[in-house]
C-alpha cells in the first residue's frame, strides 16, 4: 500500500544526494610557447623553466600541468609556425614568451611584432588567457631598433588587453650589483639563466601566473 510512496521517497533522496555531490575539477592545463628560455636549453630536465614554474605553481597549491612548448632556437615565425598543434583541446590558458632570437638575429621589429600579433588573435579566437613574457633589446642594433623592439610587447599587450611581465630578464638587471648578479645566474654563454637564474625569474613570474589561473577559476 505504501510501496509507491517508498519508491518516490528514495528517488528524491538519490537526486538530492546527486545534486550534493562534490564535483572535483581538472587540473588547469598551461602551454608555455617560447624559445630556448622556455625548453630550458643547458640544464637539466628539472632546473628547466618549464618544470621549475610548475613546481613553484604546485607548492602554492595550484591544480596545473604546465606543458612545454618551448623550441631553442625558435624565432617569432617558428613560434607562430607551430601554435596551432602546440594549443591541444585540453589547453585552458597559454604564456607567450617568443623573441629572444628575433632579437639576437637583428630581425625586423616589425616582423618580430607581426607574428606575436598572429599568435596572440589565434588565442583570443580559442578564448585562451595569456600571459605576455616580454624583452628589452640592448642598444646593439642603434636606439631605433631598440625603441621598436621594446614597444612590441607592452603595445600587443595593450591591443589585446592582457596581463604582460615586461622582461624576462628584469628581475636578474634589478640586483643591486647588476652585473655581478647576471654573472652570478647566467650560463656561461651570457645568454640563458643557470638553475638559480630561472629560479629567481620564476619567484618574481610566478605570481602573474597565479592571477592568469585565477581568471579561469
Amino acid at each position: 500500500m505504501f510501496r509507491p510512496f517508498r519508491n518516490v521517497t528514495i528517488a528524491a533522496i538519490a537526486a538530492v544526494a546527486a545534486f550534493c555531490t562534490p564535483v572535483f575539477a581538472e587540473k588547469l592545463t598551461i602551454v608555455a610557447l617560447g624559445d630556448s628560455l622556455t625548453q630550458g636549453y643547458g640544464l637539466p630536465v628539472e632546473d628547466g623553466f618549464v618544470p621549475q614554474l610548475q613546481a613553484w605553481l604546485v607548492a602554492r597549491g595550484q591544480d596545473v600541468v604546465v606543458e612545454n612548448a618551448g623550441v631553442s632556437g625558435d624565432t617569432t615565425a617558428g613560434g607562430l609556425s607551430r601554435v596551432d598543434w602546440s594549443l591541444t583541446p585540453e589547453t585552458d590558458a597559454m604564456i607567450v614568451n617568443l623573441g629572444g632570437n628575433d632579437l639576437l638575429r637583428g630581425i625586423d621589429p616589425a616582423n618580430s611584432a607581426a607574428n606575436l600579433d598572429k599568435i596572440l588573435t589565434i588565442a583570443r579566437d580559442r578564448q585562451l588567457p595569456v600571459l605576455l613574457v616580454g624583452l628589452r633589446a640592448l642598444n646593439n642594433y642603434g636606439p631605433d631598433f631598440k625603441q621598436q623592439f621594446d614597444a612590441i610587447y607592452p603595445d600587443l599587450a595593450a591591443k589585446y588587453g592582457l596581463p604582460l611581465y615586461p622582461d624576462y630578464f628584469g628581475t636578474l638587471k634589478a640586483e643591486p650589483d647588476a652585473p655581478m648578479a647576471l654573472a652570478t645566474y647566467m650560463q656561461a654563454d651570457g645568454i640563458h639563466p643557470n638553475a638559480d637564474g630561472v629560479a629567481k625569474v620564476i619567484a618574481d613570474l610566478g605570481p602573474h601566473v597565479i592571477a592568469l589561473l585565477e581568471t579561469l577559476k
